[in-house]
């Protein structure tokens, strides 16, 4: 078996250490300025989609509704038989929101904390709120918790999503645990998609809180670059599981069409929908309709979308290869990292030797690679190893990614070389 970084002597590792600080210094010396802090489009993604800013010929609805006046609170209803269509979901389910799903789910949790749901008390007359956080996890997801107030407990994942024996043992046993963020495919970070059994297991557990909500933030639905992928229907799930109020599901097409104006959605239970839309109708008479028309006039149906998302995928996976390859040619023999091998989504996980994240983006910022922040993967950005890097490769063009991380890579070796020389 090949030497690993950990089984080199004092001596190969201070070899090692200036044959690396030389490489480092070299990429130091060009001075690089290249983004990868977050899961943005590059133009050329944006580029493919133009056609939605020019497809608006007449501003008439299938029905004849005038789609540039008040009205239709839970959207289009061509609009929520796409997304049925699409994501497998009842139309009557779906309420229609405005371009960001990440706005739905603020305001779902800020419902909750002001009026509770179904007859359950508000949130906020509560002593103590708790939500599970699968970690490593979105970190908006966890920025809105945190902005509520609302406690944090990390859950590990496993290949199959959220490590069900902890989650199921934790809301058995505490009634102010009150609910789960999920992105059940394709998972931020990691890629991991939500096994059948995982999906069943979620919707009939019993939780100690009779109003515990699960978060489906289905953010990377239709984002498959090395072959698709089913999710098991979470509806479905809860229904059988005796818990049809569980579930509530969000989906948006920003990173279909565009991030700033994206057509986002929710769908509950119908107990549930009836109680949102009452509320929703106080704050909002309507979102925009005209941008559901234009995005409706190019993406128009299940099979057109596939297509569409099929042409983003060729754009991506390019990208993605470059990612992968790099990181098994520079880092697999040598025990410096372990990392995920998505089959779609937006990231690509990595976990350097604990206790070197930080160190590793510190060396990378300086030398001009601009990535996520150590531990914004976790609760509080505090990862407790210190070892989880989110590798946001969607932004930058082909060539400037490649050089990223060819420098990741070094940096990513170096701050291992340097840890375990006790530099830090």
């Amino acid at each position: 078996m090949a030497k690993t970084v950990k089984d080199l002597s004092q001596v190969e590792l201070e070899a090692l250490k200036i044959e690396l600080e030389a490489m480092y210094s070299e990429f130091a010396s060009r001075n690089l300025s290249l983004n990868m802090a977050r899961g943005k489009p590059s133009g050329e993604l944006l580029d493919h989609n133009m056609a939605v800013l020019d497809v608006l010929d007449d501003p008439f609805a299938a029905d004849g509704t005038d789609a540039r006046n008040y009205g239709i609170l839970e959207g289009l209803p061509e609009m929520r038989r796409f997304f049925g269509e699409v994501l497998g979901l009842d139309p009557e389910r779906i309420i229609v929101g405005g371009n960001s799903s990440l706005t739905l789910m603020y305001d779902s949790i800020a419902r909750l904390m002001m009026f509770g749901s179904c007859g359950f008390p508000a949130w906020r007359t509560l002593p103590q709120l708790k939500f599970l956080c699968p970690s490593p996890g979105y970190d908006r997801h966890f920025a809105i918790t945190q902005e509520f107030g609302i406690d944090m407990i990390p859950v590990p994942m496993t290949e199959n999503g959220p490590d069900m024996d902890v989650v199921e043992e934790l809301v058995a046993g505490d009634e102010s645990i009150k609910g789960i963020w999920c992105v059940p495919l394709y998972s931020n970070p990691q890629g991991i998609c939500y096994s059948d059994e995982t999906v069943a297991r979620l919707g009939r557990m019993k939780t100690a809180a009779p109003d515990f909500k699960i978060f489906w933030d289905n953010a990377y639905g239709v984002h498959h670059i090395y072959g698709e992928v089913q999710l098991a229907d979470i509806f479905s799930a809860c229904d059988s599981g005796g818990n049809p109020d569980r579930a509530y599901y969000f989906f948006s097409t920003s990173k279909i069409t565009f991030p700033g104006a994206g057509v986002a959605m929710m769908a509950a239970s119908f107990a549930e929908r009836k109680e949102i839309l009452k509320r929703m109708g106080i704050q909002t008479i309507g979102s925009d309709k005209l941008n559901q028309l234009r995005t409706l006039r190019v993406l128009k149906d299940a099979p057109t979308l596939k297509k569409h998302m099929a042409e983003l995928a060729d754009v991506l996976r390019p990208k993605f290869d470059i990612v992968l390859q790099l990181l098994d040619r520079e880092l697999k023999d040598g025990g410096f990292a372990t990392w995920n091998t998505p089959r779609g989504g937006y990231f690509v996980s990595l976990d350097t030797l604990d206790g070197c994240a930080k160190k590793t983006l510190e060396l990378a910022g300086k030398a001009g690679v601009t990535m996520t922040g150590a531990g914004a993967t976790f609760p509080y950005k505090k990862d407790p190893r210190d070892r989880n890097i989110r590798i946001a490769p969607t932004y930058p063009a082909d060539a400037e990614l490649r050089t990223a991380m060819e420098l990741f890579c070094v940096c990513v070796k170096l701050a291992a070389v340097k840890k375990l020389l006790g530099e830090f």
